[in-house]
């Protein structure tokens, strides 16, 4: 680019993940035996890595290439971009690859519909004066037709339909070179940077002619307000004085930002669209540029249309280029996952708020992509997907939740360092990487307390996600693997004695008990600090304890008597779509009586469990080898089991969330496939910090028990409240 090089590429990484396998029990007493084995093996996953360097580090950014990119297989590098032509013979004489130039365009939208693909909080609209500046946007599932404004030297208006059918309907030659040239001539000021900054502190208003000026207050007759530009520069005219560069600058802006604006109004308007992406480097991150475009735009189309800019703009062109170039690899048939422990995430520009920490070699910025085992898609029980919301809380915008997730993530951190190291008591380097993560994560929360927009909206499960990612980065992949295998093993041997004593009750009287034993269960949390403390100094703390520590109905949100009615008068439900939380007493002693109870009832069962560990929540591989116990002491399990009416899926997540708009392919095939009309969701992290008010086409029941105690105060309740939600969805 103009200022910028931006570098794309491919690696993979090696990662520790933990593997639990049953043991082979022939002949052997199993009764004082682990449940299963676990082992730490290496797997391998591509990443994507994308860093700037200034240009004029280029030399540097050739350095980096050559040491640690160059193979002796490589014999072309892709490049577009104005610097694809400036740069061209250094790059091939520095590293004797030849130049393949792409076309800048074709690169810019492949980037684009890239980016609005696979990572969720990409899109945003920008607001001046709310406490946060940048309001995320929940990605639509689909994501075409929109309108992708380029405001580079000139102005480039391109409408794109597919993944391949774009087409340019229009532009300007009144662009940021415009604003650059016009502006270095009228303030002597060379650097497009410094003439944003003029511009930041000027006040137009002394430069440019009103309304009010010219009709001594507003023009009621057609609507306009006093305070409207009339005429750019129009003081200029008559007034016998020298104009500040400060001034002259900011109305320079304004007049260059809104004729761009009511350009991209009418082409959205005559072709249709409602989606505007602006991009280009007047754009980039500049505050002041996306307040007078946001402007504009909200003037000229009677604030129908909305401006919208993307976290990730200046690296268009280079994951373009990046994946012309991997084409036989196919990336798009992929779902990848930005890895917040290697990305930096994005900083406002406004000095005062964060200096820009850039190091000598000229690099300040870093995106990193993880490839996901699965295709992820949306469960398509959504009621309407383009309007879903999986976080309950926005804490980008709620300033005082933000302050005390913020607060309760950093006082829990050491205790998360240690337990990852106990975890691995045979490692030499454990406590040292223990460390090396709680400095990471510790440095990701203090940048979250000053950029919370740094990686979208900022949620508590974005929080857990993060802490997830800088374990992994330092490979921790299950610091829980032990204490549920302990669980595990526990839980299994009271089953048969909980089943004995369901069975012994009357229906009715068995319904509540069970209800009561999935909440109990649903204690068992790990992830509450609350809990942990507990379950760390009252090893016998068990099922009964738990129960004991519910809350009396009513509950704190309860509609157990609707549900009662539900399955009384109603008929079987066809299907049921379950997704687990914890392991231990939660699976063994919660979940499955209660799925044991549907099977009884004619329903099948789909059983969701995460893909990858976090906390002690349970991984689908440890949900089969439960299964496979459990299936042994109970014929109902076992028989289901054989004729495929319970069926074991992995969900595609290893977060302690959930979010509903991707989930694992194969799930949402049999989701369908099953014509599934109940779904549960059950735990803290799915079903209160994510889930609470999604909305279902089928029933839906959302149960969980608050172990927070701020949070039970927020939702008007104490802690150990309970939260049984039976939704019905409107006809």
């Amino acid at each position: 680019g103009g200022s910028l090089t931006k570098l794309a590429y491919y690696s993979t990484v090696q990662h520790k993940v933990a593997r639990v396998r049953s043991f082979d029990h022939s002949g052997k007493d199993i009764e004082n035996e682990p449940l299963y084995e676990i082992s730490v093996q290496e797997e391998i996953t591509a990443r994507l890595h994308f860093i700037k360097f200034e240009n004029t580090y280029i030399e540097t950014c050739l350095d980096f290439i050559k040491d640690h990119l160059v193979n002796t297989e490589t014999k072309v590098i892709k490049a577009t971009g104005g610097g694809a032509y400036k740069f061209k013979d250094l790059i091939e004489k520095k590293l004797g690859l030849k130049v393949d130039k792409e076309d800048v365009m074709t690169c810019l939208i492949k980037g684009c519909n890239f980016v609005l693909r696979n990572i969720p909080h990409e899109v945003f609209a920008y607001q001046k004066d709310s406490d946060t500046e940048f309001r995320f946007q929940t990605n639509h599932p689909n994501i075409f037709p929109y309108l992708l404004v380029n405001i580079g030297s000139g102005v480039s208006i391109v409408k794109v339909e597919t993944e391949d059918k774009f087409e340019w309907i229009g532009g300007s030659s009144i662009g940021g070179g415009t604003f650059w040239g016009l502006g270095a001539l009228l303030t002597k000021t060379k650097k497009f940077d410094e003439l944003l900054q003029l511009a930041s502190k000027g006040q137009h208003t002394n430069v440019d002619m009103l309304v009010k000026d010219v009709y001594g207050g507003a023009y009621q007759t057609l609507g306009l307000s006093g305070n409207l530009i009339a005429s750019s520069f129009g003081k200029s005219t008559t007034a016998d004085k020298e104009f500040s560069k400060e001034d002259m600058a900011k109305s320079l802006l304004h007049m260059i930002s809104n004729d761009i604006g009511q350009l991209a109004c009418l082409y959205a308007k005559l072709h249709n669209l409602d989606k505007i992406y602006f991009g280009g480097f007047f754009i980039r991150g500049h505050p002041v540029t996306m307040r007078t475009i946001t402007y504009s735009i909200n003037f000229f189309s009677k604030g129908e249309v909305q401006a919208l800019f993307l976290r990730h703009e200046g690296y268009l062109g280079a994951i373009g280029a990046f994946l012309k170039g991997a084409e036989q690899d196919n990336p798009n048939q992929y779902s990848w996952g930005e890895n917040y422990a290697g990305s930096s995430g994005l900083m406002s520009t406004s000095p005062d708020v964060y200096p820009m920490q850039r190091t000598r070699s000229g690099t300040f910025d870093m995106l990193e992509m993880d490839r996901l085992e699965r295709p992820l898609v949306n469960l398509p029980l959504l009621k309407d997907p383009s309007t879903y919301i999986p976080d309950t809380v926005d804490l980008t915008d709620d300033a005082m939740a933000r302050k005390y997730w913020l607060t309760c993530f950093e006082e829990a951190l050491d205790g998360v360092a240690k337990r990852a190291a106990a975890s691995q008591p045979e490692s030499t380097d454990a406590l040292e990487r223990a460390e090396k993560f709680r400095q990471k994560y510790w440095n990701k929360l203090q940048t979250l307390r000053q950029q919370p927009f740094a990686y979208g909206t900022l949620t508590v499960r974005s929080l857990l996600d993060t802490r997830e990612h800088c374990l992994n980065e330092f490979n921790f992949p299950d610091p829980y693997s032990k204490v549920k295998q302990k669980e595990n093993g526990i839980a299994l041997k009271c089953f048969q004695s909980v089943i004995e004593s369901l069975d012994s009750l009357g229906w009715e009287e068995r319904q509540f008990a069970l209800v009561k034993g999935l909440l109990a269960g649903n204690v068992f949390d790990w992830g509450a600090k609350a809990v942990s403390d507990v379950l760390d100094s009252e090893p016998q703390f068990g099922f009964e304890e738990a129960k004991s520590k519910l809350q009396e109905r009513p509950w704190l949100e309860d509609s157990y008597s609707q549900w009662l009615e539900r399955l009384k008068d109603g008929p079987p439900h066809k299907c049921a779509l379950i997704f687990a939380d914890n392991s231990g007493i939660d699976i063994i002693l919660g979940v499955f009586p209660f799925v044991r109870e549907l099977l009884s009832r004619g329903t099948e069962v789909i059983l969701a469990c995460n893909s990858g560990p976090a906390l002690n929540d349970i991984t689908y591989s440890e949900s089969l080898i439960v299964t496979e116990r459990i299936a042994a002491m109970d014929p109902v399990i076992q028989s289901a089991l054989r004729e495929e009416k319970l069926l074991l899926v992995q969900t595609g997540s290893s977060s302690p969330c959930l979010d509903l708009s991707r989930l694992d392919k194969g799930l949402a095939v049999l989701v369908r496939e099953r014509k599934t009309d109940l779904v549960i969701i059950e735990g803290m992290g799915r079903a209160i910090h994510t889930n609470y008010y999604a909305a279902l086409k089928c029933e839906s029941l959302k149960l969980a028990v608050i172990k927070n105690s701020w949070l039970a105060d927020r939702l008007g309740g104490k802690i150990f409240s309970v939260i049984f939600k039976y939704e019905v969805p409107c006809k």
